[in-house]
């Protein structure tokens, strides 16, 4: 646990001096938590004393107490906004920070890395790895160090009034961590197993979906979701172990702090009896006996959850490539465009695994020249493709662009330079324009409106509801794939 905690405040990075000022406003926040508990306590415990002395109650006094109370929780309640002001926002942003730079990365590495990187797994990590730290990061933070922070505020005041009682709340505690760690050690351990079985749904998932026309198509639905079916079964198999082993140490983890605290008014009640407390101290100690644990209660849903915790963090740790196709680049502008592949060989794969593709290669693609390369399926053409957009590296020779090696370029400094059109076109959730202008957004309605007449897919545009204007569905499923590929024609030729 407390390994999973340093794990997120370092994680916070320039983040952590609002974390620390945050953790200082929870302290203030359980002093005011114990204020008017204690106060309370003390004036009836006063009031009950006056009477049995035939005494009489001072005027004023309800208002004047009423008005303590009311302040203090007031107050209370000033202190956790502010709390929640420097802390609440922190995870957000910096999961903002983190897809940013995932996405950054991942443009940055050669395809091969996908083949190596499970889709599920990665897919997994970016989706619900920082989901669960967006959401739960700072909460259970706020949760762990907040709930032992108000404990120790309210310990320390009954360790003033009565050490003895004050030291069996102190046992409790310490038996309640012991069942925190059970859980903690138990929830990692399945939460790994839990983790592998996210990543098979995901898989299945995008696996259904996508090959959903084609099973329709030769009527095997049932054969399909056969294995979707098989992976929510097992998903639903380790969500239940994992809660029927939280069960048994969380009521171990609840026992032992009510037990504490049953214990503790007992011992208070034979002090106040034996005449070591007054009545007043009594009913504070009692009072405040019945609420020092409310804050330890919740966290063993925190040890759980840290230890879902720290298996994102150690999954969205996994993506970061060893490194980047292009970290040896420079930003080029090339003085010409002449394209020349020079004896390249290329192979997918590593090891045992490792398939010749492509062996010494080599011709010559001028600049203002139309080349087309032919040949039959499988030998290679979508590759050579690929290898000019340095969407993987070559295995021997070179490729040059301008008679610079395209390894002398930055991804963005050499795509920059070039447009494609692939055989599987995909377009976004948005706009006909938006996806048009997508590879140059500064375009002018005039040279969007020239590319897509070039592209022959003007008048289908006019045509839609909204024109250019109009929203496609996510991968331009509202569109023909004849429409589609129009579409991504202009964008290559706008770019």
């Amino acid at each position: 646990m407390f390994r999973t905690i340093r794990r997120i405040i370092h994680w916070c990075g320039d983040f952590r001096k609002r974390l620390y000022i945050s953790f200082f406003f929870s302290f203030l926040s359980g002093l005011s938590a114990a204020a008017p508990i204690i106060y309370a306590g003390y004036i009836i415990g006063n009031v009950v004393q006056w009477q049995v002395e035939g005494l009489g109650i001072p005027s004023g006094l309800w208002f004047q107490s009423l008005s303590v109370i009311f302040a203090t929780i007031l107050l209370r309640f000033l202190l956790d906004y502010i709390k929640a002001r420097f802390q609440e926002t922190i995870s957000y942003e910096l999961v903002a920070r983190d897809r940013l730079a995932i996405g950054t990365a991942l443009k940055r590495v050669s395809l091969g890395y996908f083949q190596e990187k499970d889709t599920g797994t990665i897919l997994n990590s970016i989706t619900t790895g920082l989901y669960t730290l967006e959401n739960m990061g700072m909460r259970m933070i706020d949760t762990f160090v907040g709930g032992y922070l108000s404990f120790f505020c309210i310990f320390f005041l009954l360790f003033v009034i009565h050490p003895f009682g004050a030291s069996i709340c102190l046992i409790g505690v310490l038996l309640s961590f012991l069942c925190l760690s059970l859980i903690s050690r138990y929830s990692k351990r399945n939460t790994l197993v839990q983790n592998e079985v996210n990543e098979k749904l995901t898989r299945a998932a995008v696996e259904y979906t996508r090959g959903l026309p084609v099973v329709k198509s030769f009527g095997m639905e049932g054969a399909s979701f056969s294995a979707f079916r098989k992976a929510c079964v097992e998903a639903r198999k380790i969500a239940l172990k994992i809660e029927w082993g939280f069960i048994p140490f969380n009521c171990l983890h609840l026992f032992a702090l009510k037990l504490s605290g049953i214990v503790m008014i007992i011992s208070v009640m034979a002090a106040g009896l034996s005449g070591n407390l007054s009545l007043p101290m009594v009913l504070v100690f009692s009072l405040l006996s019945l609420t020092v644990f409310h804050s330890l209660e919740p966290i063993a849903d925190s040890a759980h959850i840290l230890s879902v915790i720290n298996n994102a963090m150690d999954q969205i740790e996994a993506l970061s490539p060893d490194h980047y196709i292009d970290e040896d680049g420079k930003d080029i502008s090339p003085s010409g465009y002449d394209i020349h592949f020079e004896q390249v060989q290329f192979s997918y794969g590593k090891g045992d695994e490792k398939r010749n593709v492509m062996e010494g290669v080599s011709f010559t693609a001028q600049e203002g020249m139309t080349t087309a390369i032919v040949g039959q399926s499988g030998s290679g053409k979508t590759t050579l493709c690929r290898l000019l957009a340095r969407f993987y590296d070559v295995s021997g020779g070179r490729i040059t662009l301008g008679g610079h090696n395209l390894k002398e370029f930055t991804c963005d400094s050499l795509l920059s330079n070039i447009s494609m059109v692939f055989q599987n076109v995909y377009l976004f959730h948005d706009t006909v324009r938006a996806n048009i202008c997508f590879g140059k957004e500064q375009a002018s309605e005039e040279e969007m409106i020239r590319a897509a007449k070039q592209a022959r897919c003007h008048d289908f545009i006019m045509a839609l509801p909204e024109g250019y204007d109009t929203v496609i569905g996510e991968g331009g499923s509202t569109l023909s794939g004849g429409e589609k590929q129009r579409i991504s024609i202009a964008r290559a030729i706008l770019k």
